[in-house]
């Protein structure tokens, strides 16, 4: 009976099952070999090939008139940077690759893999190391964190926990510290502000440029945790040697505003900038102020 055209009496409700599968026009149907009344198959397709192409369908979702826009996608795709469990890889994933390939093949997008870059993120486990579970009772509610100690201390002691690939277990303390971090960061900008802190020496120069090639490269493969613990020696050095004007911790907050966007955001405007963080150009680093002037050499 191929091919057999999808009826138009169909339910988008939310019921978990397809759309077709209180059609009656599509399944109440004559046995095409001995007449009599049967009943036509409508959930014949795996669910990851409704998904397979989604990605394809972001550049132009409002396009009534085709599944996308070959200009769009030819613009935003392939996909630069894919973030995913490991378990898709044989689900989700494979299917994807099936289907650029063959619109690939067809000449209706100009790539014939979907994504240029792929990371599995790791689980966080519980505080006892295994993977959280309402039977351990290890698990850790993020609404709760959030209330109590802010959505940004949550993401950024997620990013801060270790390597982005690796399972991670939950550490109390480790949070707290990423919540005293931010609060560090919050007086001294207000120092700044109140022109508590009004200079910045050359070391301390040196310091941020140093940090600025050093969290630019740590961002750009995923390594959140290096990026985080660099803008921590910062900090430390900011505060040990003093000083740091509105220049200086606008750079800083431009390194710092990925990780703990609403904090930098807050700040950012404090510093008198009327233009939203996210919108204002990444720091350069100077190469010169990134060399040592001196360095010590053991010879033994």
């Amino acid at each position: 009976q191929l091919q057999v055209l999808l009826a138009d009496d169909v339910d988008f409700r939310p019921t978990g099952e397809s759309p077709l599968a209180r059609s009656a026009s599509f399944h109440d149907i004559n046995c095409p070999r001995c007449g009599k009344k049967a009943r036509r198959e409508s959930d014949t397709m795996d669910t990851f090939v409704d998904s397979s192409w989604y990605f394809l369908r972001y550049p132009s979702p409002h396009d009534g008139s085709r599944p996308f826009s070959s200009q769009d996608v030819n613009y935003w795709c392939p996909v630069d940077l894919y973030v995913g469990g490991a378990e898709h890889a044989v689900l989700h994933l494979l299917y994807a690759r099936f289907f650029t390939k063959v619109l690939f093949d067809h000449g209706l997008v100009p790539f014939d893999e979907p994504f240029t870059t792929l990371r599995n993120q790791g689980l966080i486990m519980g505080e006892d190391g295994q993977k959280m579970s309402k039977s351990r009772g290890n698990v850790i509610n993020p609404d709760d964190v959030v209330g109590e100690l802010g959505a940004d201390t949550l993401r950024m002691y997620e990013m801060f926990m270790g390597d982005f690939e690796a399972a991670k277990p939950w550490d109390t303390k480790g949070i707290l510290g990423v919540r005293r971090f931010l609060d560090r960061v919050w007086v001294t900008v207000h120092d700044v502000v109140h022109q508590r802190r009004d200079s910045v020496s050359p070391e301390l120069q040196r310091a941020l440029h140093k940090t600025i090639k050093k969290v630019s490269a740590d961002i750009e493969v995923c390594k959140f945790n290096t990026a985080i613990s660099s803008l921590m020696i910062l900090l430390n050095e900011w505060g040990t040697r003093g000083g740091g004007d509105k220049e200086f911790a606008g750079t800083f907050l431009r390194l710092l505003s990925p990780l703990a966007p609403h904090l930098s955001e807050e700040l950012w405007a404090l510093l008198g900038n009327s233009q939203s963080i996210s919108l204002a150009a990444w720091p350069a680093h100077d190469e010169a102020l990134v060399k040592d002037e001196t360095v010590s050499l053991i010879v033994q």
